[in-house]
């Protein structure tokens, strides 16, 4: 393959993360030690026909330092180029999760209504699982029906760390719903 994802990890407080550029876009900020690494992995570099080639860039110093600013709870909303990569359903749900407010939270089944197809419930929650660009693509905003905390790449402590985070930003007053 001769096109190249440049690959970049980044320590945080919130975990892990690998950084992909791909000739100016974010292909993946996902976390290291996720149960699916392999996989996403493959369907990226698949999907781009690119391989992993381990070298920082400028683009991931934009991402880092919007990433920075987001858990020093100064942005609250990211302006980076992203590349998705997945199946049309896929990219619809990664799309429908990127229009949830920050400090804010939905259920599955209120994403698949917003994707039209109440249905599609466990589809919908496969797509928020492959979700390559974390964070970024605020999957971590999704939670179970019933209000608890569901599923999460970076796992379950780590999700209720970012919606904490971003419930005291805004100020919601909600800063212990999701504390022990």
């Amino acid at each position: 393959m001769s096109n190249q994802i440049f690959i970049h990890e980044y320590k945080t407080e919130y975990g892990d993360l690998i950084l992909g550029d791909f000739h100016g876009e974010l292909c993946i900020c996902d976390w290291k030690y996720r149960k699916m690494r392999d996989a996403v992995d493959e369907r990226i570099k698949n999907g781009l026909e690119a391989d992993y080639v381990t070298k920082s860039t400028s683009f991931h110093h934009l991402i880092i330092d919007q990433l920075e600013k987001y858990f020093a709870g100064e942005l609250t909303e990211f302006d980076i180029p992203l590349k998705l990569v997945g199946t049309q359903f896929q990219q619809s749900v990664w799309q429908t999760l990127q229009e949830i407010p920050f400090g804010t939270s939905e259920t599955y089944l209120g994403l698949s209504q917003k994707l039209g197809n109440e249905k599609a419930i466990r589809a919908v929650a496969s797509a928020n699982g492959a979700n390559a660009i974390s964070i970024i693509i605020p999957c971590h905003r999704i939670i179970g029906s019933n209000g608890e905390l569901t599923g999460y790449a970076g796992g379950l402590a780590t999700k209720k760390k970012l919606l904490n985070l971003e419930r005291h930003v805004i100020g919601t007053g909600q800063m212990d719903l999701f504390m022990d």
